[in-house]
């Protein structure tokens, strides 16, 4: 009877062994699945984001070229510039929704020659088409602790949308604005203002619709506050519009 008790018991203990090793296997199988699946879709994300910015490129050069290029019947080529935009813009809003949180690589940044550079990127992809930019003096000598790359894009956004939202010959003043809690910089252009699709929906007063945020400034937004800063827009139809990029006065560094 004690031999029989005894293998029992062993027998319950190996079932258990074996158990928990075909536990063990299928934890192992399924993580190696998560983690093949996570490698997907990383990949499609970089992806459809090299995709979106090969877009992006040649729709604001076609909008530089709207008013030198004839479109066919029924349809102009500043609408067309437009619409390519338009898609890079979904296409970057849907990859910033999906993105998880962003890891910063700060560093001491100069703000006046990034400005440059990301205005004289935003220049040659408009091609022949011409914007005004004044890019004020009070950003000389202005030192960021920011992640630059993530602020260049950021930037880059805002930028671009301004002008596409401007026509030919329009100017696009950009200027620092510093107070005791954030430095912000504000983008302003003499455009249409912002369409109604960017304005926040359902809002009832002229304050309030001006909190909305458009295509393809989702990106811009997740880029700033992962800085700590927000994205605000003011617009006025027919006047044109203005954007703050928001950030902690903290990341001011002394010169």
């Amino acid at each position: 009877m004690l031999l029989i008790f005894s293998l029992l018991m062993a027998g319950l203990a190996l079932a258990g062994l074996v158990a928990a090793v075909l536990a063990r296997r299928r934890a192992g199988a399924a993580e190696a699945r998560a983690r093949a699946a996570e490698g997907r879709a990383a990949s499609h994300a970089r992806c459809l984001g090299l995709l979106a910015e090969e877009i992006q490129a040649p729709g604001l050069a076609l909008l530089g070229l709207a008013g030198r290029i004839a479109a066919p019947e029924g349809r102009t080529v500043d609408a067309e510039a437009r619409h390519v935009l338009r898609l890079a813009d979904e296409v970057k809003d849907v990859l910033a929704a999906s993105a998880g949180p962003r890891c910063l690589a700060e560093e001491r940044v100069l703000l006046a020659p990034l400005l440059q550079e990301v205005l004289a990127g935003v220049a040659a992809q408009l091609g022949q088409g011409r914007r005004q930019w004044r890019l004020a003096e009070d950003f000389a000598g202005l030192w960021l602790l920011a992640d630059r790359r993530a602020l260049r894009g950021a930037l880059a956004q805002v930028v671009a949308r301004a002008a596409r939202l401007t026509r030919e010959g329009d100017w696009i003043d950009l200027r620092p604005v510093v107070t005791s809690e954030s430095l912000s910089i504000v983008v302003e252009d003499e455009g249409a203002g912002l369409g109604a699709e960017d304005l926040a929906s359902g809002a009832d007063s002229a304050a309030e619709r001006t909190r909305g945020l458009s295509f393809g400034l989702a990106v811009a937004r997740s880029l700033l506050e992962a800085h700590g800063g927000e994205l605000r827009l003011e617009a006025q139809p027919g006047i044109g519009a203005r954007a703050w990029l928001v950030l902690p006065r903290a990341r001011l560094l002394a010169g």
